[in-house]
């Protein structure tokens, strides 16, 4: 079985909506394999987003990342990373369509409501990052 990771963002937090979120994951048959909360740290938020850390807007990221805690789930299921993007829609809540969690809860391109693993790769490196071998029940 595949897994992937996904952080709740702050703004989903904020706005009450996890249930609603993670109940749409369940729906599609997807395993809550493990979860918890946690508060980001400036060296968690450079590792995780290595890729832009350099960039003008990463002040930002982190800025909101760490504003709230977050709540991190590994999710177990058959092609869990790509039904959990598709259950997702496009990073950008502006363009996400109805239906789609970005589209119906969030707000802009960084309070989007989600994180998830967009490959194998990363999915395996990302829970790696948040998730310690003894976090995660066998």
């Amino acid at each position: 079985m595949e897994k992937t990771l996904v952080l709740l963002k702050p703004d989903c937090l904020e706005k009450k909506v996890a249930g609603q979120v993670i109940g749409r994951f369940e729906d599609k048959g997807y395993k809550i394999k493990a979860s918890k909360m946690l508060m980001l740290d400036n060296s968690l938020l450079h590792e995780h987003y290595s890729h832009v850390a350099d960039l003008p807007f990463f002040p930002d990221i982190a800025s909101f990342m760490s504003s709230q805690p977050v709540l991190a789930l590994i999710l177990e299921g058959d092609q869990v990373i790509q039904g959990v993007r598709n259950l997702l829609g496009p990073t950008d809540s502006n363009v996400a369509p109805a239906g789609t969690i970005r589209g119906d809860f969030g707000t802009d391109k960084m309070k989007n409501v989600v994180h998830a693993s967009d490959g194998q790769e990363s999915a395996a490196a990302e829970i790696e990052r948040f998730f310690k071998p003894g976090d995660i029940p066998s």
